[in-house]
């Protein structure tokens, strides 16, 4: 059959239904017990009566009986029904209507916890009531890679183990909120929409406000308003939300993704790192219960203390870049023979940071890298034993940076050389460069603490769960097609 004629088919059942005087999609249910207690508290539950409710996904008919397949977000069990002469209720439909049933309705069963002939965990009873009748079946299988992700509602149904997935997510960024708060920090959402936006090397989104009359870009990131709440007098304040990079898609990297960063004031890099690889473990440990990893051919073991390497040196020993006095021929030469390709405009200082990730795809870890030079980081104050570098640093695992943090400059004249050094190259031709902010620049003139910033986004996530992007947020952001 083609799915018209599926659909047309339950379309009749549905009408059939409704002759029968009953709604198919009320807006109340009855629900009292969840699948998971009836199944993992059965001697508990046994000889009580129940209502459950779920997704119907088998039925299986043999004369007078009736097992209805049934699923909740917690899990599945059986729901037992016979033939009877009784009455049916008003608004239910007893085993003799099976028929007007389908694979993905959904239906609620009220009945008694008991176990069937063959041994199987049941609810039986003689009624159910339908909550919502589907007009389209369900695939058995569903493997396309440009359906699932189009159609991920029904991907979380025929492969569930991509819901289970998002629940993980959802652990992952509670228990980063848990950390942070058992640690002080206060979590305040700041904007979206700003005129000015920074905070890293990225290309923004741009939209218009009409009530403003004026266009403004999605945020890149959520540093610079966070940092003007330290200016503001909070001590230790977190965002977790969305940030928009006009970039491509990749295994990586998503346009639109959730970022979470943090801001501490009277503390620096070192205190950072301490906090940091204590909130990475934590976080691993409450989303898969382990931290040991097999993810991009590494072996990962996140149960120790992680070494400390400087960014010059990393390159001088694998490349023989001196990051200081660069060689821009030579790194151009290293890229190609690397097969990296850059666009001729590209700064120097970018050529650098490209060399950089080809030691980072070969790194296990983990490990910290520390003092990236001040060209690479315009927002991070400088070391005091070599003012040439930065009190920065990236945990570095399994081939990717899995964070960003440093000590916050907040020389609020070193700060506007840096951003206008940054706003010459975007004005060169650098769309990635960042722009200058003067009002951010003001307030760092009023006065800002020291302190120590840091940022993650749910790349981490991606891969520790073993996953493309893509596989591990709901709703891809896909090409439209007519």
């Amino acid at each position: 059959m083609l799915l018209e004629d599926y659909r047309n088919e339950r379309i009749r059942k549905l009408e059939e239904i409704r002759a029968k005087g009953i709604d198919p999609y009320p807006a109340k249910s009855y629900r009292n017990t969840k699948i998971f207690d009836v199944v993992n508290h059965f001697e508990e539950k046994k000889g009580q009566e129940v209502t459950i409710a779920g997704r119907i996904i088998a039925i299986r008919s043999f004369g007078k009986l009736v097992f209805l397949k049934l699923r909740d977000l917690s899990g599945e069990v059986q729901v037992f029904m016979k033939v009877t002469d009784k009455e049916t209720p008003e608004g239910m439909l007893s085993a003799k209507d099976i028929k007007l049933l389908d694979n993905g309705d959904f239906v609620e069963a009220t009945g008694i916890v008991d176990k069937s002939q063959t041994g199987e965990i049941s609810v039986f009873t003689d009624f159910v009531r339908i909550l919502t009748k589907s007009l389209r079946p369900l695939p058995e299988k569903f493997t396309n890679k440009e359906e699932r992700y189009r159609r991920r509602y029904v991907d979380m149904n025929v492969n569930p183990e991509v819901r289970e997935r998002l629940v993980r997510r959802s652990k992952f960024w509670q228990a980063t909120r848990d950390f942070m708060n058992a640690h002080g920090f206060i979590e305040i959402n700041i904007p979206v929409l700003e005129h000015t936006t920074g905070g890293a090397d990225a290309t923004p989104f741009t939209t218009h406000m009409n009530a403003l009359d004026e266009d403004f870009y999605l945020r890149i990131s959520h540093e610079l308003p966070l940092k003007r709440l330290l200016g503001g007098g909070f001590e230790k304040v977190y965002d977790i939300g969305p940030r928009f990079r006009n970039e491509g898609v990749d295994d990586e990297h998503l346009p639109e993704h959730i970022a979470f960063e943090s801001y501490a004031a009277y503390e620096n890099y070192e205190d950072g790192m301490k906090l940091y690889e204590e909130m990475i473990k934590y976080v691993a440990k409450e989303t898969w219960g382990t931290l040991k990893f097999h993810v991009n051919g590494f072996d990962i073991d996140l149960d120790k203390e992680w070494p400390r390497y400087k960014y010059a040196d990393l390159l001088k020993e694998k490349f023989d870049v001196d990051v200081f006095n660069p060689d821009r021929e030579k790194l151009l030469k290293t890229l190609k023979e690397n097969n990296v390709e850059v666009n001729p405009s590209t700064t120097t200082p970018h050529l650098i940071d490209h060399v950089w990730k080809l030691i980072r795809k070969t790194s296990a870890g983990p490990y910290w890298l520390i003092e990236e030079p001040l060209s690479l980081s315009p927002l991070a104050k400088k070391s005091a034993e070599n003012p040439l570098v930065t009190e920065r640093f990236h945990p570095v695992i399994a081939g990717t940076e899995m964070g960003n943090g440093f000590s916050e400059l907040n020389d609020p004249l070193d700060q506007l050389e840096r951003f206008e050094e940054q706003q010459a190259a975007r004005d060169a031709g650098d769309e990635e460069a960042q722009m200058l902010d003067r009002d951010f620049v003001e307030m760092l003139e009023y006065g800002m603490p020291p302190a120590c910033g840091w940022g993650n986004s749910e790349r981490n996530f991606w891969l520790l769960e073993g996953v493309p992007g893509r596989e591990a947020v709901p709703f891809p952001t896909m090409k439209q097609i007519d």
